[in-house]
């Protein structure tokens, strides 16, 4: 029996729902798609007419909300009705690390995973395929599907309206600053269920716009299993390359030169190789963990100690980065004014989460630093949240603060070094000729992405450190054998 799709329900209003049905109802004009969420202001910021008050930056999704919105893109509080309504719902809710109890700190939390199921198992009617499209762990839709079926149990035929449930897995891999274009052209679309209608109505949608060959099907647990190893495997080349840049610059290589190298064989490949403060985003730590997690729980201790060293690495980098700025600005940044460019983490997006700049930051507002901080998208509120320090207060009774700047000379106007923790293009072609004159002398530049002119910078008399560029050595020392 061929399950039509009419009317779909997204649960969830993040950064991931939003995007990714705005853009199926931009290449699917007969299928009502309504987002939903608890959070009002979110809600209102979505249908805010001011398509620069969006809750989410990404280039180019303000145009696709201008074409769908109010014709078959709908963003509502109403979840409820919206629920009842809809032919398909995707849960696409927050599933962050567990602060407390078991697995605190690795697990992820599936408290709103499962709130949503229940609301659909209650609300909903008819035929319904439900949609994971949340990172979870793999297993997750076993709770789901138990959720939706014990509902049916515990009430009689004429109750249940016919209700008849499918879970489908259907991950996202979207790059953030990117993620239109990912959903608009994807490597590839990966669907997981057991019915073979349901996964078949979920397939119809994609091909709309993907090609058929670029659209994977295969069991519950693989698909769900899937996108925690491709998180884990991209995050695992940010922490190698992160690795070879301090071993470049204790022996004078230059790490842009061995990333060129490196990636230009087809085996290995150029992508996530530039060398960086560390991941950030919502998914690399937090999925990481998890997996570590879960391969403890199967026992699996050799496996789960491989893959906390990614993460280990990653938050080695953050406090060598710290040390080395403290180390070249005489042992001590206490009173000095610090400029520093970029908090979002990585370009192209107003996503804070888990930054390499909020603990670098805090690290030096806690070594006595003044920190002027601009970023092109990130707002005043969303690094005072971040830095859970108010704007112009010193930290911890020390001398330590931060101010929002409203520009790249603002921040460095009276600033004893200009630390790029963002790799924004607006950083690329700074005036060097102007910054410099306005800094105090010795002026510094502390390049943690590597993307600005350095030589302009040192013509300018600037002092410079690069991330993963070791001094030119004036003579060999081989290593004993």
């Amino acid at each position: 029996m061929k399950i039509e799709i009419k009317n779909i329900c997204c649960i969830g209003a993040g950064y991931v729902g939003g995007p990714t049905m705005a853009v199926i109802a931009d290449r699917c004009h007969d299928i009502q798609i309504n987002v939903v969420d608890v959070n009002e202001n979110r809600i209102q910021a979505w249908n805010s007419e001011n398509l620069s008050h969006l809750p989410i930056y990404e280039p180019n999704l303000d145009q696709v909300i201008k074409r769908r919105r109010g014709r078959n893109l709908h963003f509502s509080t109403e979840i409820k009705y919206h629920i009842s309504n809809a032919d398909m719902i995707f849960i696409s809710v927050n599933t962050p690390t567990k602060t407390k109890g078991i697995g605190a700190g690795k697990a992820s939390d599936l408290k709103w995973v499962e709130a949503s199921a229940r609301q659909v198992s209650k609300y909903a009617k008819g035929e319904t395929i439900v949609v994971e499209k949340s990172t979870l762990p793999v297993k997750t839709a076993l709770m789901i599907r138990q959720i939706l079926e014990t509902s049916l149990e515990k009430t009689n035929d004429s109750q249940t309206d016919n209700k008849q449930f499918y879970v489908l897995s259907n991950p996202e891999f979207l790059s953030e600053g990117t993620a239109i274009q990912d959903l608009e052209c994807p490597d590839r679309v990966l669907i997981g269920g057991e019915n073979q209608e349901a996964i078949k109505a979920l397939v119809n949608i994609y091909l709309n716009w993907v090609d058929k060959e670029k659209i994977l099907t295969t069991d519950l647990w693989s698909s769900e299993l899937s996108k925690l190893i491709a998180n884990a495997f991209l995050a695992q080349r940010i922490s190698s390359i992160n690795s070879i840049s301090a071993l470049c610059e204790a022996t004078g290589a230059d790490v842009k030169e061995v990333s060129t190298a490196i990636g230009a064989d087809k085996r290995i490949g150029n992508y996530f190789l530039n060398a960086s403060p560390g991941f950030g985003g919502s998914c690399f730590k937090k999925d990481i963990l998890n997996l570590v997690y879960i391969c403890n729980y199967y026992g699996l201790h050799e496996v789960s100690e491989y893959w906390q060293k990614i993460i280990d690495i990653n938050n080695w980098q953050k406090q060598r980065i710290l040390r080395v700025i403290v180390e070249k600005l005489f042992g001590s940044v206490s009173g000095k004014k610090l400029a520093i460019l970029g908090f979002a983490f990585k370009a192209n997006t107003n996503d804070t989460r888990e930054s390499a700049a909020i603990h670098i930051c805090n690290e030096l507002i806690i070594e006595g630093g003044n920190l002027y901080i601009y970023d092109p998208r990130v707002t005043r509120k969303q690094i005072e949240e971040d830095l859970e320090i108010s704007e112009n207060e010193y930290s911890y009774g020390g001398e330590g603060s931060w101010t929002f700047a409203d520009s790249i000379l603002d921040a460095s106007r009276g600033a004893d070094a200009v630390i790029v923790l963002t790799e924004w293009d607006e950083f690329k072609n700074i005036e060097w000729s102007e910054i410099s004159t306005v800094m105090r002398s010795p002026s510094w530049l502390f390049d943690t992405r590597s993307i600005t002119d350095q030589s302009e910078a040192k013509r300018c008399g600037m002092k410079l450190w690069s991330l993963g560029c070791g001094s030119k050595l004036q003579s060999i020392n081989l290593m004993p054998s």
